[in-house]
């Protein structure tokens, strides 16, 4: 595999930029919480030994260990992904819990290595630093675990971390944020930073994304709910009732969901105290649980080119249809939108990952960097530890994988040890496709003044819509934070889905033309349908492909998680944290409820609370427990 994109560098003129107004900055402010100490000793460590290769820690790819000096895009010196020019936005480049690394050699020495004398135990080591992994690690980490978050790379975030190049700062995955605004229940990511005492400053993005759609069909997602449903009405007038009907749904559904304290659905105490304050709520999400977003808007709606808008509404956020997106995922998109708004990070979507980490640290737990997981080590048929590529091994009383599901089972821990709830995964899901993604910074002036911040384009036939290359999406941060960019230059972030089978097997010098060429002819796109003069305004570009995305975000194919094989009943088969395998849990977007930022965060919270309590430090009834996990079981069948 080339590891080196299609890059180029063109002189870069200085042209005059002016930053937002300051009345469009939101502060939001968290009080510091209270430092919490274990609420009980660690227990001992017992002897075990063992050997292994490589893995993952990011996300769970094992084998490819990141080439530190290079560029996490494939080109040119990445200055540790942008870590040691990030000071001054985010303070240390690197966050204060590396230098635990340097204490866990020193206590290896103290033992034998490869066994567990000398060894510190935890109370869950986290597997990867993305946001369902450091959700989860702080959640624990304030409630009194002893937690250790083990990353492949010298920085957190996985798909939401950042590198930088020339001056520009790069978001890695989605510039879009959900679960980032100060009020209601499902501003998850919020809440993860208030837990640690952290505060960002955010920007609020007045539209979400602009369609640019065939037929000339362009709307405006506004952040006020009123006003865009005015626009989509005045473009389908004798839709409107239905149109009505829809979203009044999604918003049933939200309001259920944002009224209720979010834990785990795997744990009876919390689940039957919130039936019984909220049965109302509780039984609307049950009815709703395994129904689909596309099959409640052919109620409504009958308009054909208005249910393909539906399908892109929802294809943005899991990359399938409408009539394959659970309904309850598409409410917490469709509607948090407009409750608590897109607001943007000033500094960019790293700084989250960066602040979690740091206040993990705080916390009294670690986070180690280059530490990269080779397997999962199981004794008795529970998970007990884990095995690092440089020999090491840490135990803990629970692991919480970050890595995808395949990654986990199959990887992480052998494939013959596949539990039968795996397969069953297996069978109803398949990995969804990666991206090819240019990241590009373009002189600003060949942006018109109104220009949104992301975009959503498809410009001849709706059948394009889940093919390869078919449609793009584009990010352009700076319209909100012009300090990601050179003075006078704008950021564009373009990605498109595509198969890694498009890219395996070429060599070196093909795969650097493919990519050139697929670039160019999406960059003509872009030209022909919003911006005018775009090929000769770049002066700076790079190319990621999926197997960029395998290689440092660590996903099995550089997957974008799981998507159904065939049309699923809601999210009845996704599976939650628990696993087949004693104290083994997952987290992120391969567990309930899926893919996006407010997911994977909900994700954490939940794996959080169920560990939690199988420690000790939350309530615990082991006959609910087993009822309720063969409930569940048996619902997951059903799918």
């Amino acid at each position: 595999m080339s590891s080196t994109p299609f890059s180029r560098s063109l002189p870069v003129p200085e042209l005059a930029r002016t930053s937002p107004p300051h009345s469009s900055i939101v502060p939001i402010r968290y009080p510091r919480a209270p430092k919490l100490a274990p609420s009980r000793p660690t227990s001992e460590s017992r002897g075990l030994s063992g050997s292994g290769k490589l893995s993952t820690a990011l996300l769970g790819r094992p084998s490819l260990a990141p080439n530190i000096g290079s560029d996490p895009l494939g080109v040119g010196k990445s200055e540790l992904y942008g870590a040691r020019r990030r000071e001054a936005k985010f303070g240390r480049a690197r966050p204060r819990a590396v230098a635990s690394e340097e204490r866990a050699v020193e206590r290896e020495g103290n033992g034998k290595v490869g066994g567990r004398e000398g060894e510190d135990r935890y109370d869950a080591i986290v597997i990867g630093s993305g946001i369902g992994g450091l959700v989860a690690a702080t959640q624990l980490a304030v409630k009194g675990a002893k937690v250790l978050v083990l990353e492949k790379y010298v920085i957190p975030g996985g798909s939401s971390g950042f590198y930088e190049r020339d001056g520009y700062t790069f978001d890695v995955g989605s510039s879009v944020m959900f679960g980032f605004s100060d009020k209601g229940n499902l501003n998850l990511i919020t809440q993860a930073l208030a837990a640690v005492g952290c505060k960002m400053e955010v920007i609020p993005d007045p539209t979400t994304v602009h369609f640019h759609l065939p037929n000339d069909l362009s709307v405006r997602v506004h952040r006020e709910y009123s006003d865009f449903i005015r626009e989509l009405t005045s473009r389908f007038p004798h839709e409107k009732e239905g149109i009505l009907k829809f979203y009044g749904i999604c918003w049933k559904i939200f309001n259920a969901l944002n009224s209720l304290e979010l834990k785990s659905l795997e744990e009876p105490i919390y689940l039957f105290g919130q039936f019984f304050q909220k049965p109302i709520e509780c039984l609307t999400l049950a009815y709703y649980l395994p129904q689909n977003a596309g099959a409640i808007a052919r109620k409504y709606i009958k308009d054909p080119e208005l249910l393909s808008f539906v399908d892109a509404e929802c294809f943005i956020v899991s990359t399938v249809n409408a009539l394959q997106t659970p309904m309850i995922n598409a409410s917490m998109v469709l509607c948090d939108r407009h409750f608590g708004g897109i607001n943007y990070p000033i500094g960019g979507v790293g700084g989250i990952a960066k602040s979690l980490a740091n206040g993990l640290v705080e916390q009294g737990s670690d986070i180690q960097y280059r530490a990269n997981v080779t397997n999962i080590i199981l004794e008795n048929g529970k998970a007990v530890g884990v095995r690092l590529s440089d020999g090491r091994q840490f135990f803990a009383k629970t692991i919480i994988s970050n890595a995808t599901r395949w990654d986990t089972f199959g990887k992480l821990l052998k494939r013959e040890n596949l539990p039968k709830e795996e397969r069953d995964f297996q069978t109803r899901y398949v990995k969804a496709p990666s991206f090819l993604s240019i990241h590009m910074g373009v002189k600003a002036e060949v942006l018109p003044q109104d220009t949104d911040c992301h975009h959503f384009v498809l410009e001849d036939k709706w059948s394009r819509l889940e093919e390869p290359y078919g449609s793009i999406f584009l990010s352009i941060p700076t319209i909100l934070d012009p300090s990601l960019a050179p003075e006078g230059h704008h950021i564009l972030h373009i990605f498109t889905t595509s198969s890694i089978e498009d890219w395996q097997g070429l060599p070196q010098k093909e795969y650097k033309e493919k990519k050139q060429l697929v670039a160019d002819e999406i960059i003509r796109r872009l030209e022909k349908k919003l911006f005018p003069g775009l090929e000769s305004s770049i002066a700076f570009m790079e190319v990621g492909t999926p197997k960029t995305h395998r290689r440092y975000l660590a996903r099995d194919e550089g997957t974008y998680g799981p998507m159904p094989r065939n049309v699923p009943k809601g999210l009845l088969g996704m599976p939650f944290n628990t696993t087949g395998i004693g104290s083994l849990y997952c987290v992120g977007d391969s567990c309930f409820p899926g893919q996006g930022v407010i997911a994977v965060a909900f994700s954490g919270v939940m794996c959080a609370h169920r560990v939690a309590a199988d420690i000790g430090l939350e309530k615990k009834s082991p006959i609910l427990d087993n009822a309720l996990l063969g409930v569940l079981g048996w619902l997951r069948s059903l799918a």
